[in-house]
């Protein structure tokens, strides 16, 4: 993970938009999801270069935002501002390994759109969903998307220890399958995890939407 930093550091750098400008299709389903529960107040967990972040504020709700890369906070930082959306995003740049730095039940909901999938070993993990089920409010949501053992890369690469695989481009890969989701959410009530796909490899990934107990 240490290393992978400088990595996302310069791919956001040299890559202005690297994942383009407009929200995923999660973050937009995310919205409905959170809406019809009466959530407001969201955290986003791996916020990248904030595509998915302004598209919650715009919808009125109130982000804090976190990121590895000071690169990616810095990007998200000037987005606001140029769009009148300051008041609405809180960025912070923080390394997800160490407790997340909020007070406890301060969240209707977390989001994070392949976070999940990255450089960490289960532990790690499992450290990350107890501080977002310390930070969370009771009944908040954890919706969250991770790259499963169906996808095409899975089993290629450079193994790098559990079902992490550096693939193309030295992105480094965690991969789920559902039991693993289930062990982790552990505080959580499974509300949803379903299959669906993204991009045009197409990444094949995991939907899911735990709630807090």
């Amino acid at each position: 993970m240490n290393k992978q930093y400088e990595h996302w550091e310069n791919v956001y750098t040299e890559h202005s938009e690297k994942f383009g400008n407009m929200p995923s299709i999660f973050a937009m389903e995310a919205i409905k999801l959170l809406k019809k529960e009466n959530k407001n107040r969201i955290l986003e967990l791996g916020g990248g270069q904030g595509r998915d972040t302004i598209n919650f504020a715009q919808n009125g709700f109130k982000v804090d935002v976190v990121d590895y890369t000071r690169k990616g906070i810095e990007i998200i930082k000037e987005k606001a501002r140029y769009q009148g959306l300051s008041g609405y995003i809180n960025p912070v740049q923080h390394d997800v390994r160490n407790p997340l730095p909020f007070e406890d039940e301060t969240f209707d909901g977390c989001y994070s759109h392949m976070l999940y999938c990255m450089a960490l070993t289960t532990s790690e993990l499992q450290f990350i969903t107890d501080e977002i089920w310390r930070v969370l409010k009771p009944g908040g949501l954890n919706i969250y998307t991770v790259r499963n053992k169906n996808d095409i890369r899975y089993g290629t690469g450079i193994n790098r220890g559990e079902d992490l695989y550096e693939i193309k481009d030295g992105f480094i890969v965690h991969f789920f399958d559902k039991d693993k989701i289930k062990h982790l959410s552990r505080g959580f009530e499974i509300v949803d995890i379903d299959e669906f796909e993204e991009g045009i490899l197409p990444k094949k990934l995991y939907r899911v939407i735990l709630k807090k107990r």
